[in-house]
């Protein structure tokens, strides 16, 4: 797959796992963050509107027999049960990425596993003040 099919599939899994209900957000990992914070620093000297990596909070990868590995990070709201939560955002990250690939016509056999990492619990009103 090209990197704008492998981005499709970063923002496809990211939208999927935030529409999940329960899901408040998705926890970008260390690199993310770093990557974030430069591009914070780049657009305070006014080097150009740097925007944050696309699909944090998702991590995908390819294996040499064509299985997608899909891990998802989540913080979650502490109202919901977080089991019914996570098999949720696996059951919806792995349709929407299938279709996904599918749109873009990607080789078979098209398997897609998803990992869901629930990295914490909040309550909703804590998201807005973080």
């Amino acid at each position: 797959m090209t990197t704008a099919e492998r981005e499709a599939v970063h923002r496809t899994a990211a939208r999927a796992a935030l529409g999940v209900p329960g899901v408040v957000a998705l926890q970008p990992a260390l690199a993310e963050r770093l990557a974030l914070a430069a591009s914070r620093v780049v657009e305070a000297v006014g080097a150009g509107a740097a925007i944050a990596p696309v699909g944090a909070g998702v991590r995908c990868e390819i294996a040499p027999d064509g299985v997608w590995h899909l891990e998802v990070r989540c913080i979650l709201d502490e109202d919901h049960r977080v089991v019914d939560v996570a098999r949720r955002v696996r059951s919806d990250v792995g349709a929407a990425v299938d279709t996904c690939l599918v749109q873009h016509d990607a080789a078979p056999p098209l398997t897609v596993r998803v990992v869901v990492s629930v990295t914490r619990t909040i309550r909703p009103a804590a998201c807005e003040t973080a």
